[in-house]
């Protein structure tokens, strides 16, 4: 879009970039720059367009960017170039996640890359490894309180190690995805000691108050987001003098990004990772970056706006990246991180649907499916060029957060179902064979979160306790149930390492000092690769699982209507333990998949007269993708073992996949 004063502004700016960049060949930096230039300045502008330097730090978030551009690999600009031309590249049913640690799955970067033949084995495709850069000793917060930007953790390897593991799984057609932690850094990172020494510079990279007058403001809207370990969100500083807002936990300094200098840094930030190799970065807690005196200071406006200026300048420099956005906020504002008003993303192309997390945890826990129906039927509609990463587990705690209406319509009272969820993941509901802990819990409220690996939360701990088969065998089959449905709602599937292979709550945190306060240690654990290995044997859990999952993997990888184009319809049916959805061709052609999941431990039927014209399911005989199996019916009703999933098409139509 060319407009007369942004335009004007960036010739400007290009005449009075320094020599040395202006000599560089930039020809693919200029057109792009030129293209999103109007929307960036707008934002920019938007945001410190009051202040003296503006035209000084826009300058410098150009030269950032063509810096950064300059310093880009020739071998990364062609993959740039062939994702511009294969825009919806990343929609593709092809795609599979696994989020790790690479101490606790591999030791270290040369182990991943050790192991990536194990992922390939499993059909992985994209990696993300957890936060592994330099964090306080002993107060890492899983590596999320970062004390530099730009230097990895030597305990877990070099950065050469990290672009060589980039470019290794690049050639073999992996994506890599890395964090970038862009809301605050630990007390000990060099702009919060520079602050501690006074320079008034680095002060004003936080929010740093002399009194408690503006932060006793702030907490009378803030809510505590670590109530039991970091209550509060302001932190007396001893050494300052002064008070600092520290959301998180009391060593992790909360960025100010109503400075420029502090949005320029962490874009140069975002760069120097793409420039490593990284395909995705993701955005942790952006739903915190702008503070507001009298709001809560989440998913405020301006933090929208900072999303889509980064998105921009990555798009001038890197246009391959992909951004996630890490915002566990409530359903009807997680897709705004996708952007709005808009078709395509402009501000995240994936975000997290920890919306669909939550429900599937309260199929598993209620067996029974108004909640999780109800919940997905209000999930808002997300963009055309954006999609979800689904998953069932991740490093961090089991949130709750249903929408108190979706609750009641389910047939529920919220405080009451939410003391039931509570009750029945830690074990202490009469029928529950969960083995979960609360975490996070508000004395104040009553509210708590979960932790506990996949397997102990669906039973497995248990049943190995108990020496029970059936129970086993029951807590198999829910890991694979609640992994079909990641796999076919729509988006990217995101598995959690030890999860293929059953690995149980890692209670030896207890055991460690610096971690034993924090219960979420007990899902990060240190893969057992002895316990991996058995894998290879038939007949083991550890076989029924991997080889389980390795099965759906594989056969969703070939089917088109599993892609990611606004492609679900769901179905109300009759039976509340029954979660039912329609996944159509992204061409129109043929090619449906009924995707039917049964949440109890009875048989149950769907009548599939509820398709009416949608297919001819109801015309022929059925048969399920993944086993290849016809399922049971009599007439038009198809049976549904317990804790089973089909992924059904009609005969006539077996030869799309």
């Amino acid at each position: 879009m060319y407009e007369q004063v942004s335009h004007s502004l960036l010739n400007e700016i290009l005449d009075e970039l320094r020599p040395e960049i202006r000599r560089q060949n930039l020809r693919h930096f200029y057109t792009r720059l030129g293209a999103n230039f109007y929307a960036i300045h707008s934002l920019f502008y938007h945001l410190y367009g009051h202040r003296d330097d503006f035209k000084e730090k826009m300058i410098a978030l150009v030269e950032v960017m063509a810096n950064r551009y300059i310093e880009r690999s020739d071998e990364l600009e062609r993959l740039d170039m062939a994702r511009e031309q294969d825009h919806n590249w990343f929609l593709s049913q092809e795609w599979i996640g696994m989020a790790l640690y690479a101490d606790g799955f591999a030791g270290d970067l040369k182990g991943v890359k050790k192991r990536i033949p194990y992922l390939q084995d499993l059909g992985i495709n994209m990696v993300h490894i957890m936060p592994m850069l330099v964090c306080p000793q002993g107060a890492s917060d899983g590596g999320y309180a970062v004390s530099n930007f730009r230097k990895i953790d030597p305990r877990i390897g070099k950065l050469e190690e990290l672009e060589a593991l980039a470019d290794y799984m690049r050639k073999r057609g992996m994506l890599l995805t890395l964090d970038v932690v862009v809301n605050h850094t630990s007390d000990e990172h060099e702009w919060a000691e520079k602050a501690r020494e006074g320079e008034e510079k680095y002060q004003n990279y936080y929010y740093i108050f002399h009194d408690r007058d503006v932060p006793d403001m702030f907490e009378e809207t803030m809510p505590e987001i670590f109530p039991e370990t970091s209550p509060g969100n302001f932190t007396w500083d001893e050494v300052m003098g002064k008070w600092v807002m520290t959301v998180f936990n009391s060593n992790q300094w909360d960025l100010n990004y109503s400075n420029p200098r502090v949005f320029i840094e962490m874009v140069d930030v975002i760069l120097f990772w793409a420039n490593r190799g990284v395909d995705i970065v993701r955005l942790d807690a952006v739903a915190f970056l702008w503070k507001k005196v009298g709001t809560i200071c989440q998913n405020e406006r301006e933090a929208h706006l900072i999303l889509q200026m980064m998105k921009d300048c990555c798009q001038v420099t890197a246009p391959g990246v992909l951004f996630i956005a890490e915002a566990i906020v409530a359903p009807s504002e997680i897709t705004k991180y996708f952007g709005e008003d808009a078709i395509i993303a402009k501000e995240c192309e994936i975000a997290y649907n920890a919306t669909f997390m939550a429900l599937l945890w309260d199929a598993i826990a209620t067996k029974n499916c108004n909640l999780l129906n109800q919940g997905i039927l209000n999930l808002p509609s997300k963009l055309d060029r954006a999609t979800w990463l689904n998953y069932i587990r991740c490093h961090d705690d089991i949130g709750l957060g249903f929408d108190d209406s979706d609750i009641e319509r389910a047939g529920y009272e919220p405080f009451a179902h939410r003391h039931f969820l509570l009750e029945y993941l830690t074990g202490k509901y009469e029928d529950s064979d969960a083995r979960g802990q609360p975490f996070g819990r508000n004395e104040k409220t009553g509210d708590a979160r979960i932790s506990g690996s996949l397997a102990s939360l669906v039973g497995l701990e248990a049943a190995l306790e108990h020496g029970d088969e059936e129970a086993t065998e029951r807590a198999i089959k829910r890991i694979l149930l609640l992994h079909g449905m990641i796999f076919s709602f729509g988006g990217i599937p995101l598995l959690y390492y030890g999860d293929e292979i059953g690995t149980l709550n890692d209670c030896s945190f207890l055991e460690d000092e610096n971690r034993a306060n924090d219960n979420r240690w007990m899902h990060r654990p240190k893969i057992d690769w002895n316990k991996a290995e058995r894998r290879l044997h038939r007949g083991t859990i550890e076989q029924k699982i991997f080889d389980g999952l390795k099965k759906q993997i594989s056969v969703r990888k070939t089917i088109p209507a599993f892609a990611d184009f606004n492609n679900r319809e769901q179905l109300t049916v009759d039976n509340e333990h029954l979660f039912v959805f329609l996944r159509s061709h992204p061409e129109g052609t043929n090619g449906a998949v009924l995707v039917v999941a049964n949440f109890d431990d009875r048989p149950q039927y769907l009548d599939l007269a509820i398709l009416g014209n949608r297919g001819q399911f109801q015309f022929s005989q059925p048969q399920d993708l993944v086993s290849g199996e016809k399922p049971s019916m009599f007439k038009e009703q198809l049976v549904i073992p317990p804790f089973r999933f089909y992924w059904l098409t009609d005969q006539s139509a077996l030869g799309f996949v």
